[in-house]
């Protein structure tokens, strides 16, 4: 670790000094939700990327400093380089079951590491940048620039096992696996999620569906995760939104607006410790991939300008007024009931 430590030091360019990955821990009285926050480090530079280690007592952060920390929370110790790359890092994940750590890349390169030693156990060549990255053992899905979806076999990680072009027109923002391993959803900039399934025999399942738009107005879907009981999946949005789906009997399940505010967030949970939650607070990373987009394209330029800088608090109270019309659609199945939610249809292509 004494090479990283030492690439690792460089001036703060950062004169706000507001890039931090931030701990906290969530508890519940009642029906009230209180969050404390518990512990922070700072990067020089935006993070675009953080992951839990699978027992919770790790944090791993990236990105535009090129390099991977891993944060140990319960010792209390510094932060510790343990990956590198040549261009900022987009993507982290953590593999339990090969107890390596996976990184991708803008330098078109997929990593994996042990994190005790300084090197990578194996370089992954990809087609392109990556910007997006999901794992359930064994199936990991690596989305990269030019539409690209690369599905690899973790038990085999050196051969990749598909190739597809995604199934959305714009660039891919986010991936998910499914819980069964037996295909993925994806993501893009232009308000879509594709729902593709591996097996050749059930590409009759797979569809897209439009999400986080309002009227004209298109925003990106920055985010996909599954339920790890009932696998109804969420979906959230640069309008503020969060979106509860079914994939399988094709329905929105629930809709909920946050106020909007100029930082920048990224949530996750720990899968280790359920009350814990780690939270990426920076100014400067919404700046810099607004910037970054701007290079992908005219028209990309447009949609994620209006993604990233468009307030949406104001027109609330008229999305809740059209929620309750759509309510009239249709009710959620047995297994939705649970959740107290009517059900919305998908707004198809």
């Amino acid at each position: 670790m004494a090479t990283f430590g030492a690439a690792a030091v460089a001036t703060n360019q950062n004169p706000n000094k507001s890039i931090e990955v931030r701990c906290w821990e969530i508890s519940r009285s009642g029906t009230g939700v209180a969050s404390v926050p518990k512990a922070s480090i700072s990067h020089d530079h935006p993070v675009l990327c953080s992951t839990w280690k699978d027992d919770g007592t790790t944090v791993f952060s990236g990105g535009c400093d090129k390099q991977v920390k891993m944060w140990p929370l319960l010792s209390g110790g510094q932060p510790v380089t343990v990956a590198m790359h040549d261009a900022p890092i987009k993507e982290v994940a953590w593999i339990p079951e090969m107890n390596l750590l996976a990184t991708g890349s803008w330098d078109k390169t997929l990593k994996y590491w042990d994190t005790r030693q300084p090197n990578p156990v194996h370089t992954q060549q990809l087609p392109d940048r990556c910007y997006a990255l999901t794992v359930r053992y064994p199936l990991m899905v690596v989305g990269t620039a030019d539409r690209n979806l690369v599905v690899f076999n973790l038990q085999n990680p050196q051969t990749e096992f598909k190739r597809i072009n995604s199934p959305l027109k714009y660039q891919t923002r986010c991936v998910a696996a499914f819980p069964d391993q037996q295909g993925f959803l994806v993501g893009s900039i232009e308000g879509r999620v594709g729902v593709h399934h591996l097996d050749d025999s059930q590409q009759s399942k797979n569809f897209t569906f439009k999400c986080h738009r309002d009227g004209s107005e298109i925003y990106s879907v920055n985010s996909l995760n599954f339920h790890p009981i009932h696998h109804t999946f969420a979906t959230a949005g640069s309008d503020g939104a969060f979106n509860f789906w079914d994939k399988d009997s094709k329905q929105r399940l629930k809709m909920k607006y946050i106020k909007q505010c100029d930082f920048y967030w990224i949530f996750r949970p720990c899968q280790g410790a359920g009350n814990l939650y780690l939270a990426v607070h920076s100014i400067m990373m919404a700046q810099y991939l607004r910037t970054r987009c701007v290079m992908t394209g005219v028209r990309v330029q447009k949609i994620t300008t209006l993604q990233q800088q468009r307030l949406t608090s104001i027109c609330t109270c008229h999305r809740r007024l059209r929620l309750k019309a759509n309510h009239g659609l249709g009710q959620a199945g047995e297994s939705k009931a649970a959740f107290g939610l009517r059900a919305l249809h998908m707004e198809a292509l």
